[in-house]
């Protein structure tokens, strides 16, 4: 039988496409140009309506070069444990959980092994007693894990694992989507800018180093300000890309052993504008003009030669003018020329590269993003230890 509508009959084909309709309407957030936490925002509002007792939602995700696994995004009420990482190496629970790629389930965080970790804790003075955790594999690699908390103890019971189970299957599909989407996107860059380290003397652990200097100094700025985990992250994989536009340098410019005439260095520093010209067309090329965070990249390659007083190419911005994560990239590209070696220089040492962006955060660096790298000088000699130069570059 149709069903009615005022008073005009509606036949069943004509109900269910209404129905299909509005469903799609619904689900039209997952379609939109938006961030992945907005996103899952509205995933886990819709899994409210059915389960009120999942009161929060988050992602980390795993750097395998590192074991490191890094707080990405999250929605819920509040947000306990944020800005943080972990070596999985460190969680015997969750790593038996990743050797087993099944959920770990525990219906009372009073009990957790290893409760004395900052995400325990903070999980537990914000009132959460139950955990499910669901390892998002994408082939073979694990890609990071989602959380759904509880404050209510023993509520990840049979009938309800097996809807979260449905349901992280989904977000995983969404999450590995929106960031191996950047991947690639960064993936296709990075391999153009392999051609500029073939011509230049920047290697690829030179890239690897700056590009988590970068992020732990967002991670410093975040727990001082308003940058969220999401934020870090993106920057992260971008941050690698920042000299793509050094691939429209002439060879003549760009290994000149000498110092630069005029006009020469007027070219030379025309290459944030082509690189960001080079993103612009890549973000097109892929179908990409609305991604979240192109901006992010777009600032990235072509303002991180921008000095805190003026004096940076290509458009003499000044102090905040200069996009935040600019400056930031700015001052861990300084950090890892100064402590490389080259075969023009030696490497300086750790305190010597210090004192130098110390004297430059008078005039060119940002300050601020000086000192939260100084803040962390052994988190400084892990990234150079795990990533140091080999015979090969």
């Amino acid at each position: 039988m149709g069903q009615e509508v005022g008073c005009l009959p509606l036949s069943d084909e004509v109900w269910e496409e209404r129905l299909l309709f509005e469903e799609r309407h619904q689900l039209d957030p997952l379609d939109a140009s938006l961030p992945l936490r907005l996103k899952l925002e509205f995933l886990h509002r819709m899994i409210r309506q059915h389960l009120p007792f999942v009161h929060r939602a988050s992602v980390v995700l795993y750097d395998r070069s590192t074991d490191l696994l890094k707080t990405f995004v999250a929605s819920g009420e509040d947000n306990p444990v944020d800005h943080y990482q972990a070596r999985l190496a460190d969680s015997a629970s969750l790593k038996r959980m990743v050797e087993s790629r099944r959920p770990r389930v525990i219906n009372d965080l009073t009990l957790l092994e290893g409760g004395h970790s900052r995400p325990a804790q903070g999980l537990l003075a914000a009132g959460y007693r139950a955990s499910y955790a669901f390892p998002m594999f994408h082939g073979n690699r694990l890609f990071g894990i989602l959380f759904f908390n509880s404050r209510e103890a023993g509520v990840f019971k049979e009938g309800v694992l097996q809807d979260l189970a449905m349901l992280s299957h989904m977000i995983t599909l969404l999450v590995i989507n929106e960031v191996s989407t950047l991947r690639t996107l960064t993936g296709a860059l990075k391999t153009a800018s392999c051609l500029t380290r073939h011509r230049d003397w920047e290697t690829g652990s030179h890239l690897e180093r700056m590009a988590r200097y970068a992020r732990l100094i967002a991670r410093s700025l975040a727990e001082f300000g308003d940058l969220s985990d999401e934020f870090v992250e993106h920057l992260f994989l971008f941050a690698p890309l920042h000299d793509l536009g050094k691939l429209a340098v002439p060879d003549r410019i760009l290994l000149k052993p000498g110092p630069l005439t005029p006009a020469e260095r007027r070219e030379m520093e025309c290459h944030p504008v082509t690189g960001r010209e080079m993103v612009d067309s890549m973000l097109e090329n892929f179908g990409l003009e609305s991604l979240s965070y192109a901006t992010m990249l777009r600032n990235v390659v072509e303002f991180h030669h921008e000095a805190m007083d003026g004096s940076g190419y290509p458009h003499g911005l000044k102090g905040e003018e200069i996009p935040v994560e600019a400056r930031i990239v700015a001052v861990a590209d300084v950090f890892d020329a100064l402590t490389s070696s080259r075969p023009y220089k030696q490497a300086w040492s750790n305190e010597e590269a210090f004192a130098e962006l110390r004297r430059m955060a008078r005039s060119r660096l940002d300050p601020a993003c000086v000192e939260a790298l100084l803040r962390a000088p052994d988190e400084v000699e892990e990234i150079q230890r795990t990533f140091r130069e080999d015979g090969l570059g």
